[in-house]
């Protein structure tokens, strides 16, 4: 199996479509050999699916987990003396949430392929970051909860850092400005979830608008966009209104979840969310979950080759989407690139934003 150091050396969006399956084909077929044999419960899955890794052609043809079996089973491939960490999912109020259990290795790649994907889009550099959360949900460092793991994630891209909002989730608009006057002329990042920079950013400084310039920022957000749906804020108003109020324009919407951190899919400057060398997506039939044609809706496959202290390199979510295209973009990126169109009909509310506050 192709180590994850060698994978690490390559350009997160420069191998065309025929490298890419070699790659994955390896790398996956390696990671399901090894979780059969580190994983009992993976094991059994495997065994009652009769599959011969051994027969497989290309990736395309190993079994998916469903998201769902993490929320009920403790799905490992290491020791409990070797774990790292415990990461959450989000989940209401009653819900059972995912737990994912990183050793150290796999918390540590999962960190360098963030900043491979991310550094495409921010540049080389580290950059003073303005944080639209507040800095409570971070506190416990050994439980990470979706949201407190999304923001020390992508903390790494930060040479300064300050949180938006205080403990009682309330604008500091005086903090935010003594910010970006220390940094003035310097390109800013912005992080946040969906929802809550809507919420608590955007609303507030509707009332004070230009109280800040936000010209020189760029934006990433991610974590879903029910709530926003439910009050008829579609993405491009989104963006619309966010520069109305404070100049933003530099604006990366991410695909993620906890149960595949690091290997993120971001949006380009087209609109359209792209996997890297790292990451892919598989549109599935609902009806046989056979491979969808370009352009054809599908419940959402999802892969990554980094997990390697859980089995978690292939899940079926349950999103819908469409794949779009692959290495053809505008944007110039190779790979495939899709749009999410939204949750499995009676699927579960899940996602950092979506779930705040129930």
């Amino acid at each position: 199996m192709i180590d994850m150091s060698e994978i690490l050396q390559l350009s997160p969006y420069g191998l065309p479509k025929e490298e890419k399956q070699k790659l994955f084909t390896e790398r996956l077929c390696g990671l399901t050999t090894y979780h059969k044999e580190h994983c009992a419960a993976y094991g059994n899955v495997l065994d009652g699916l009769q599959i011969d890794v051994d027969k497989v052609q290309t990736y395309e043809e190993l079994p998916f987990l469903p998201v769902q079996l993490f929320k009920t089973h403790a799905l490992k491939s290491v020791d409990d003396e070797e774990v790292f960490k415990t990461m959450t999912s989000s989940g209401t109020t009653g819900q059972a949430v995912s737990k994912i259990y990183l050793d150290r290795k796999t918390s540590a790649n999962q960190q360098k392929v963030l900043v491979k994907i991310v550094s495409e889009f921010t540049g080389k550099s580290r950059l003073p970051m303005l944080i639209i959360d507040s800095p409570s949900v971070v506190k416990d460092r050994k439980m990470f909860s979706a949201r407190g793991a999304g923001i020390l994630g992508f903390s790494i891209f930060a040479s300064d850092r300050q949180y938006v909002l205080n403990d009682d989730m309330q604008l500091d608009l005086e903090a935010v400005q003594k910010f970006l006057q220390k940094h003035n002329g310097e390109k800013i990042l912005l992080f946040g979830f969906t929802f809550m920079i809507w919420q608590h950013f955007y609303k507030e400084l509707l009332k004070n608008p230009n109280c800040i310039d936000l010209r020189n920022a760029i934006l990433i957000h991610g974590g879903g966009w029910k709530k926003l749906a439910n009050e008829a804020v579609s993405p491009e108003e989104f963006r619309e209104r966010l520069k109305s109020v404070c100049g933003l324009s530099d604006i990366h919407d991410y695909y993620g979840m906890v149960e595949q951190t690091g290997s993120i899919y971001m949006q380009c400057e087209c609109g359209h969310l792209h996997t890297s060398i790292f990451s892919d997506v598989i549109m599935r039939r609902m009806k046989d979950f056979s491979v969808c044609d370009i352009g054809e809706k599908g419940v959402i496959q999802v892969l990554s080759l980094i997990p390697e202290s859980y089995p978690g390199h292939s899940i079926l979510t349950e999103d819908e989407g469409v794949l779009l295209g692959e290495d053809d973009c505008p944007c110039g990126r190779k790979g495939k690139y899709f749009e999410v169109l939204g949750r499995i009909k009676n699927a579960e509310v899940r996602g950092c934003s979506d779930t705040y506050g129930q």
